[in-house]
């Protein structure tokens, strides 16, 4: 597989396509992955209903430019994603399509649009699994000719960085979604996606880097301007340089680890087009990811002391239960008409976070934490 990994400037969205057109060529072009008739499913990360301006979920601009391209190449676009659930009993993706604009952009361009969440999934066994022998992968996904990640550059509060391999997590269901997060530990977790990854093999990633988002990320950081877009036809390739991009170690990305450990991707891709030194900046780091960057050591002494928590603020909370239904730990409590989180389930995996619609829920770090925090900044 060529690891070969793209820089390539982009200073607004509208000039997305002939940006992405660039960081392709530079690659080697979609005609390698691409066959006339193909059908190619696109996957953006389509995490909430957020509009495009709050940098939770790929651009439309770039989801459209990727429809055009492939068309151009003689392949079918399809788009395709499955968001966390928001309301219970609710189809939160076609409300997340709708708001992040994603939705005109396949009717833009044509391409179909599919709703993992209805359209069905088919259960696959997993070869070598770390985490999970079989998991329920969207049918769309499966049925694919070829697969193109659409990641956001964003932070994670679990796995430090999100990027082209965390993106297909949105390919399972909620059950196997919350088997994920109850595994507790950040390194079985990456595992866990890694297992997703193992089994749809994509044949490209584009990122979006424009703007994307640093601190509390997935869901509750902070827009901010990166402008590039990157590409490479190996997913960790792509996300071992892109983390690196925001200074973040890749090594201390659970994902990357585990994908490394299996022989995915490289650990030192080549990077064309762009210098990474020349564009490189430095992302907010996520309030709950801070303890990865603790010597192991210390961690095991302190480990009491060196806490994350979330705690849900009752004066913003809507009582919508979005949390609770996101609860992998089933950790989340009501008494007297309010919402609380019990310390003793609680998993820290940040899903009642990273998925309120109303950011009720904040986090609260131990005192020795903080004071590690201030010495780091």
């Amino acid at each position: 597989m060529n690891t070969r990994v793209s820089i390539v400037r982009c200073r607004d969205y509208s000039d997305a396509k002939d940006a992405i057109r660039e960081s392709l060529n530079l690659i080697g072009g979609l005609e390698k992955i691409i066959a006339p008739g193909n059908r190619v499913l696109l996957k953006p990360n389509v995490l909430s209903i957020r509009p495009p301006e709050d940098a939770v979920t790929t651009h439309p601009a770039v989801v459209s430019a990727m429809c055009e391209l492939v068309s151009e190449a003689g392949g079918i676009p399809i788009i395709g994603d499955g968001s966390g659930i928001v309301k219970p009993g609710s189809t939160t993706t076609s409300q997340a399509f709708k708001a992040s604009e994603i939705e005109n952009a396949a009717s833009g361009c044509g391409a179909e649009l599919i709703n993992f969440e209805t359209s069905g999934y088919v259960e696959v066994d997993v070869l070598n699994a770390r985490q999970f022998s079989s998991l329920h992968i969207a049918k769309a996904v499966m049925d694919a000719d070829v697969i193109i990640s659409l990641p956001k550059l964003k932070t994670h509060e679990l796995t430090l960085y999100t990027g082209a391999v965390k993106n297909f997590f949105g390919t399972i269901p909620q059950k196997n979604r919350k088997q994920a997060h109850f595994l507790e530990n950040r390194d079985r977790f990456g595992e866990a996606v890694v297992d997703i990854y193992s089994i749809i093999k994509p044949q490209l990633a584009v990122m979006d880097g424009v703007v994307g988002m640093e601190g509390n990320g997935p869901a509750n950081g902070k827009p901010v301007f990166a402008g590039v877009i990157m590409a490479s036809y190996d997913c960790v390739a792509l996300d071992i340089v892109a983390s690196e991009f925001i200074g973040i170690d890749p090594l201390k990305v659970p994902t990357n680890k585990a994908a490394l450990s299996r022989g995915f991707g490289a650990e030192h891709p080549e990077i064309v087009g762009t210098p990474l030194k020349e564009v490189k900046v430095r992302f907010k780091r996520p309030e709950g990811g801070i303890t990865a960057f603790i010597p192991s050591f210390l961690r095991r002494i302190l480990r009491r002391q060196l806490t994350v928590k979330p705690v849900i603020n009752t004066s913003s909370c809507a009582l919508c239960k979005a949390c609770v239904s996101n609860c992998s730990a089933h950790a989340i409590e009501e008494a007297g008409g309010a919402l609380k989180i019990n310390e003793e389930k609680c998993i820290q995996c940040y899903c009642c976070r990273e998925l309120c619609p109303n950011d009720a829920v904040k986090i609260e770090k131990s005192l020795l934490l903080k004071l590690v925090t201030i010495s780091k900044s």
